[in-house]
């Protein structure tokens, strides 16, 4: 297997299209409504995407983050307040909870499957804890059955996180069924895409209607005289990319069912390498579509884990680094941070602090490829940590 060029692996294309997004452009071109207000893409792909999630409620907005942005703030995020996030995350997480002027506050993860402690957001909370955000980390979710239990006793609401869980269940239900705000995103590399884009799910109306008003700059939608209700910003999604979305949902749960036949395979491979420790799977999450297929070589070190995903890329492997914690980021203290030192926030965060070390991850379209290429990913894998 050593020696190979790029060129061995061909992994299936991302984004995936075909006519149905063709089609669907030319519909929303031809439509003459080329925004949300008298087109008919976005307010179809909200219904559509609510309803595959178990949802009463879907509001498309302009990307992820401003999905979170603006499901914390209908929760009454914002100076004065704190929110929980994990520190092993995507650094929008504790943006936008910044942005609205609250204070972030990292919590450490699980390290097996990465996600939010419940135990370290029960030891975090304070009289100022308006928001706890599990993310679902790599479309694992978070152990929703202690979080939910967690916030029915504090009265603090949850905020799912879901960029990574398109089509993800929790013991047989779908994240809209949970009972909380969750955020969506349709970034380029996402398991569904527009490029860009993003969605809350709400589960009742009264949020939902808060969001659409704060979506479209405090805007109600039969308005003529510019009585702007609220404050708000512009995050309305425009037709076009609904309708790409509409396709993207359509063969959603298909890419689903087959990363799902995949990763078992790939992680019973990864897991007989010395020195690699794939991500595990709580059986609770009974789907799990895969954002990325995620594992460790602990005890490498970062410089060491860098080289390593180097190597990989240079074998053609899309791989890449894992995210660094939160607080390790200049970005995460520019604003609204915590009062306590990267080291306090540290000593917190063990697992988040090993993750950033010795963490990496493959693209999701791997798992749109065949057995085969199951094994010989397992192969350079072995070959190059072997190496390093």
């Amino acid at each position: 297997m050593s020696g190979r060029s790029p060129q061995t692996f061909e992994f299936p294309a991302w984004p995936q299209f075909d006519e149905t997004e063709r089609t669907g452009l030319q519909r929303a071109l031809e439509q003459g409504q080329w925004w949300r207000i008298g087109g008919s893409e976005v307010d179809t792909f909200e219904r559509e995407f609510a309803e595959y999630h178990g949802a009463p409620h879907a509001l498309a907005v302009t990307n992820g983050t401003h999905a979170l942005e603006l499901a914390l703030q209908v929760l009454g995020v914002g100076p004065g307040t704190e929110v929980i996030v994990p520190a092993f995350t995507f650094i929008s997480s504790s943006q936008a909870a910044q942005r609205l002027g609250a204070v972030a506050v990292p919590v450490d993860v699980d390290l097996d499957t990465y996600c939010l402690d419940p135990v370290a957001v029960e030891s975090a909370l304070t009289p100022r804890t308006r928001a706890i955000m599990p993310v679902h980390m790599a479309g694992h979710f978070a152990d929703m059955d202690a979080l939910q239990k967690l916030s029915a006793d504090s009265g603090v609401p949850l905020i799912q996180d879901a960029a990574h869980a398109h089509g993800a269940r929790w013991r047989g239900q779908k994240v809209g069924e949970l009972g909380s705000i969750a955020a969506f995103s349709f970034q380029n590399g996402k398991l569904m895409t527009a490029g860009e884009g993003g969605a809350v799910l709400f589960p009742d109306a009264e949020q939902y209607e808060a969001a659409f008003l704060r979506h479209s700059c405090g805007r109600p939608r039969t308005d003529r005289r510019y009585f702007h209700g609220t404050s708000g910003s512009n995050f309305r999604l425009n037709e076009f990319s609904a309708s790409v979305l509409r396709a993207q949902l359509g063969r959603l749960a298909g890419q689903i069912d087959t990363r799902e036949q995949r990763w078992p395979l790939l992680e019973s491979l990864l897991a007989e390498v010395p020195g690699v420790v794939p991500q595990s799977r709580d059986e609770r999450n009974d789907r799990n579509p895969h954002y990325m297929a995620m594992f460790r070589v602990p005890e490498l070190g970062e410089e060491r884990r860098n080289a390593l995903v180097d190597a990989l890329v240079e074998r053609g492997l899309p791989a890449f680094v894992g995210f660094r914690a939160i607080y390790r980021s200049d970005g995460f203290w520019e604003t609204c941070a915590p009062d306590l030192s990267v080291d306090e926030l540290a000593r917190r965060c063990p697992n988040s602090e090993a993750l950033t070390r010795d963490s990496i991850w493959l693209h999701h379209r791997t798992l749109l490829g065949t057995e085969q290429q199951m094994h010989d990913i397992a192969s350079v894998i072995a070959e190059t940590v072997a190496a390093a």
